[in-house]
């Protein structure tokens, strides 16, 4: 044969070849995609899965609770119970803080005049400080009408009818532009140094001692839910794991057929979580309706003072926070139990 003929044959042979290592690869590449597609598809098969069981689970959770009324009721009361007390702490504390800023006067600094200076000039005076940066207001109480208030007020009224000279000295009523306890003194300071005056008062003695006060209820606010805190922990702790027993035989079949520990933890979690929402809620609506009950008696308190103070509740962040803390501790509470109960619970 000769070498063209041959030559021809390999070549037509190749050619043969060609297409079906084409076909080949092309076969291969749309496995590699359908299995690719298969990954994907598995993949969110499990996620609808993971989310459908877990809504099923919170369902049945919420359903066994509610085939028990009345002990799944008196749960929850206690919890709200345990979440109202420090809550409404916490509502009456920024009440407190409502009605002290709003009190005027608090930081008043009154500046009594010698007894020569005469009303024209503690006018001047009283126009000269009004001009300060550091003093927001000043008021002049001229002699005569500090005599005629203390004589409304006292009810010695004949007995200074008897006095020869007014006793009492002109007055500056002085309020501070700042609250802050350095700034106050610094102006104390500079007001005793004025040649007019005599002697320069500043009261204040009460507002930190209520300050104090204030500071000292906010952190027995804090150490009290603290307490309470823990202690719905150990209630829900105690009603899980009763639950947990109650169902000891069904957890063992679920672990006989290859049931995993975290499976037949989440119906438990949600229960801790439904005990604890419930609480916030109805523990929300203690505040609230003793806050109600309250508001009428407050007010007639106001109208007596010429004030408009009206009692103030939890606002929608408050309210939310609160939901989310009892509903967390709830979870928390579960979880700290479930783990070691079920630990426990093993088939032979």
């Amino acid at each position: 044969m000769s070498p063209n003929k041959r030559n021809a044959g390999a070549t037509k042979r190749r050619s043969a070849r060609a297409p079906s290592a084409s076909r080949g690869a092309a076969k291969e590449a749309r496995r590699d995609l359908a299995g690719a597609r298969l990954h994907r598809t598995g993949l969110k098969d499990r996620l609808a899965s993971y989310r459908s069981h877990h809504k099923q689970v919170a369902l049945d959770s919420l359903r066994r609770l509610l085939r028990r009324p009345f002990a799944s009721a008196m749960t929850s009361l206690v919890l709200a119970i345990a979440m109202a007390l420090p809550a409404g702490l916490y509502v009456a504390l920024n009440n407190l803080v409502a009605v002290s800023e709003g009190w005027e006067g608090a930081s008043r600094v009154s500046v009594f005049l010698k007894m020569e200076i005469g009303s024209r000039q503690g006018k001047a005076l009283r126009d000269q400080l009004a001009a300060r940066d550091d003093i927001k207001d000043a008021v002049f109480i001229s002699a005569e009408a500090a005599l005629e208030e203390f004589r409304e007020r006292s009810g010695f009224g004949e007995v200074l009818e008897q006095l020869d000279d007014n006793p009492l000295p002109g007055l500056i009523v002085i309020t501070p532009a700042s609250d802050a306890a350095a700034d106050v003194d610094a102006l104390q300071r500079d007001l005793s140094a004025l040649p007019e005056a005599d002697q320069v008062k500043l009261d204040m003695a009460w507002l930190q001692r209520l300050n104090q006060l204030t500071e000292l209820a906010r952190k027995m606010t804090l150490a009290l839910a603290a307490m309470l805190g823990a202690g719905v922990l150990l209630i829900l702790g105690n009603t899980i794991k009763l639950a947990i027993e109650n169902r000891r035989d069904e957890i063992l079949v679920v672990k006989l057929v290859g049931g995993t520990n975290a499976f037949v933890r989440r119906p438990f979690l949600y229960m801790g979580l439904w005990y604890g929402l419930a609480g916030g809620i109805l523990g929300w609506l203690l505040v609230q309706g003793s806050l109600l009950w309250l508001r009428s008696t407050v007010a007639a308190l106001s109208s007596l003072y010429d004030s408009d103070f009206s009692l103030m509740g939890l606002g929608l962040v408050d309210t939310l926070l609160m939901w989310v803390l009892a509903a967390g501790l709830g979870l928390l509470g579960a979880a700290l139990v479930v783990g070691r109960e079920l630990a426990a619970i093993e088939p032979r």
